[in-house]
């Protein structure tokens, strides 16, 4: 896909366009890791519905639902949080996500996030470390409690087996009255494989990682924020044919 992501997107207000499923970091962002100010013009103005699943804490794409001035349909903790139209799911087995960060930090492990630690703050579903964290010990710590470590790029996570973004792509799907396969999928990391093998269409950013690579239908030329506009860009002139 070679699109220029520059030249901007006229979204038909009254165009058969399919619903979105949107990774935040590095997808909707800039390399620098801030969002990328065309998500304000874009999302808005899809005439379908947009989620956005992240391994964030729950405020965090809610908030960015706020401010972008779309519904709040939001996949947060990698799926152990769904909150879609009003409906809230709470997934996955927290007090034993609970016991293993207490064992990691027993250990001599720290989550590398300061005191007010507001990357956790406000987690209900799952414990975050920075990726200068002890990754041995956070991996050994998460097969003796049988819970998944995920290395998104930008944090580890540990999470109940339960729980994925592609299981809280069903919960949102079947709220929106839609199939999962309905879905457009654009993600870079690890944690969106299993939202693109239930998507209908998935797309890797060129700044993916392996395992997102692997998994998706379409690797994108281009990276974070552009690559997206790339996809979309794409669904619009597929959609006008």
């Amino acid at each position: 896909m070679t699109t220029d992501p520059s030249a901007g997107l006229d979204i038909p207000s009254e165009a058969d366009l399919p619903p979105l499923a949107l990774d935040i970091d590095g997808t909707l962002t800039t390399p620098e890791h801030t969002i990328d100010p065309r998500v304000f013009r874009v999302l808005p103005a899809w005439p379908a519905p947009v989620v956005l699943a992240t391994g964030k804490s729950f405020p965090y794409p809610i908030a960015l639902c706020h401010f972008v001035g779309i519904p709040e349909r939001v996949i947060a903790e990698n799926g152990g949080v769904v909150c879609v139209d009003e409906q809230v799911r709470i997934e996955g087995d927290v007090e034993r996500v609970a016991a293993a960060a207490d064992a990691f930090r027993e250990r001599g492990g720290e989550l590398g996030w300061g005191d007010a630690d507001t990357a956790n703050r406000w987690r209900q579903t799952e414990v975050a470390a920075r990726v200068t964290a002890d990754e041995a010990l956070l991996r050994e710590v998460a097969d003796e409690f049988d819970l998944t470590f995920l290395d998104t790029g930008y944090a580890y996570h540990l999470t109940d087996p339960s729980v994925s973004k592609g299981n809280g792509l069903r919960e949102a799907a079947s709220v929106l009255g839609r199939e999962p396969s309905s879905f457009v999928a654009v993600g870079d990391s690890m944690n969106d494989a299993s939202t693109f093998a239930i998507a209908g269409e998935s797309y890797a950013l060129a700044n993916a990682d392996g395992v997102a690579t692997d998994a998706a239908d379409v690797v994108v030329d281009t990276g974070y924020m552009d690559g997206t506009m790339t996809v979309l860009a794409d669904v619009i002139d597929r959609a006008e044919r």
